[in-house]
């Protein structure tokens, strides 16, 4: 069974902890050990595991993409007007995995699981699929 959280996003660029909301369902579900497998169906957003100690990583993470693809670029060509979110997204990716153990989502101490938004602010899907070991 696939599952599916919403996430708001606040702004045009941002990241959105959604650690607490994978875990819940992981909780809810009652896994014990397996995998999390997460997918969000959209391409202009992102899914990532990264540092949720200091937010400048997040503000870092966003600064870079923007430098490599910057939302003002005469050379684009697709008629939306949201070339850089789309070059953005893929960069960051689609989907990503954790492993679950007792019951628990296994990150490191300082990671949590985050939604990129680069073309927001939106209500996103992040598709979630609970697999026992």
């Amino acid at each position: 069974m696939i599952h599916e959280l919403s996430v708001r996003t606040s702004g045009q660029e941002c990241m959105v902890d959604i650690t607490g909301e994978v875990a819940r369902l992981v909780r809810e579900r009652g896994l014990e050990a397996g995998v999390a497998l997460l997918y969000v169906p959209h391409t202009t957003c992102g899914i990532t595991i990264q540092e949720n100690a200091d937010p400048g990583v997040q503000h870092d993470m966003l600064m870079l993409l923007r430098r490599v693809a910057p939302r003002e670029d005469a050379g684009y060509r697709h008629i939306e007007d949201n070339s850089a979110s789309h070059l953005q997204a893929s960069a960051m990716g689609f989907s990503h995995f954790v492993f679950v153990e007792g019951g628990r989502l296994v990150l490191g101490r300082w990671q949590a699981i985050y939604l990129a938004e680069f073309d927001g602010p939106r209500t996103r899907r992040v598709l979630v699929k609970l697999l026992r070991d």
